[in-house]
């Protein structure tokens, strides 16, 4: 208790001279007092880290005042005629392109060919207004399948359409039966013409072109446009009337490139120029002829050339039968018929040599 007493008694004598003298306190007389804390020279601020950014399909905040790293709140509309704020008007969409004359006329009626976003690739390929083109409706509502599907601009695949429609579909309906898919051996495809590296831009890489390789029929028949089994007036038929729709069409015989397929495309030239280029071949013969024909009766006697004994290597050497001799000196009409026949055989002889030598 003596020692309490005498620290408290130390404790309040330095304080009340110090009040009196007006000089800083004791460093001690604040430990246990309730005095607010002296600062310091310097002020060490921490690097407290901000909050991610409120994101964009949050709720909108109650409050008008933004916060550290939170967006500020939209401010409030002004109210409308009946009191009630008005709502803000979302933002007009992109008007989309409207569609064109061809797309308009391509109708289900006549196509099955929904329309698919423009093509920009490298080096001028792809294309604009671009359908895909999955079937042709016939006049009698029945659907002709492209196989596989095709991705035409819009006036090659109306081009397509109609030739199927007016010209292949009375065809197939003389043969006695009815269309119903298109082999399409290639439509679009980034590349040079005849997939030659360096070579021209293909119309197959504009989009604007097809290949056609076979017709199938409803009884099961496939009519393949560049077999020689084919009949030669229904192949000649066909390439009447893609000529007469086409801008280009390549065939056999054309440049090599086109022997087992038709192509077809509406490529524009300079003064409305067409090519069309398909030889349409005879069928070949059923059966290959095993020996040569016989010679026919009215055909003139082949030419033999006679050689004389003087002109063969061997005359001597070689065996002879054994001449009647006696028949011979006997004779003497025979003797004069080889002595009269010698010359002629022997002129004979040397004028066939001369032609031979002339080639």
């Amino acid at each position: 208790m003596v020692t309490v007493a005498a620290v408290a008694l130390l404790g309040a004598l330095p304080e009340q001279a110090s009040a009196a003298k007006g000089t800083r306190p004791a460093p001690w007389t604040d430990l246990f007092g309730d005095d607010p804390p002296r600062l310091r020279r310097t002020v060490h601020r921490a690097a407290v880290p901000l909050p991610r950014p409120r994101p964009a399909d949050a709720p909108k905040l109650e409050s008008g005042k933004a916060g550290p790293g939170r967006p500020a709140a939209e401010e409030p509309q002004p109210p409308g005629r009946n009191g009630k704020p008005t709502e803000q008007a979302a933002p007009a969409p992109e008007p989309s392109p409207e569609p064109s004359a061809c797309r308009l006329a391509l109708t289900d009626a006549i196509a099955i060919a929904p329309s698919i976003p423009d093509i920009h690739g490298a080096g001028g390929c792809g294309g604009e207004d671009l359908v895909r083109l999955e079937a042709i409706v016939l006049p009698d509502k029945r659907q002709v399948s492209v196989k596989p599907a095709a991705i035409l601009r819009c006036a090659m695949a109306t081009a397509l359409a109609d030739w199927i429609r007016t010209d292949i579909a009375p065809l197939a309906a003389s043969l006695g039966s009815a269309i119903t898919d298109l082999d399409n051996f290639d439509s679009f495809e980034c590349r040079g013409r005849n997939r030659v590296v360096g070579a021209r831009l293909s119309e197959h890489g504009r989009a604007n072109a097809l290949d056609v390789r076979a017709l199938k029929l409803a009884n099961g028949r496939s009519i393949s446009l560049t077999d020689r089994i084919v009949p030669r007036e229904l192949r000649e038929t066909v390439l009447h009337s893609v000529c007469a729709r086409f801008s280009t069409v390549l065939g056999p015989g054309s440049d090599g490139y086109h022997e087992d397929h038709i192509h077809l495309d509406l490529m524009e030239r300079r003064g409305n120029y067409r090519i069309c280029q398909w030889d349409v071949w005879d069928p070949l013969p059923q059966t290959a002829p095993l020996l040569p024909a016989e010679r026919p009766p009215a055909a003139p006697p082949r030419e033999v050339a006679a050689k004389s004994d003087a002109a063969k290597p061997d005359a001597g050497k070689s065996a002879v039968a054994p001449v009647d001799t006696k028949s011979d000196a006997a004779d003497p009409e025979a003797e004069s018929k080889a002595a009269t026949n010698k010359p002629a055989t022997k002129k004979a002889a040397i004028k066939k040599r001369r032609q031979n030598r002339r080639f």
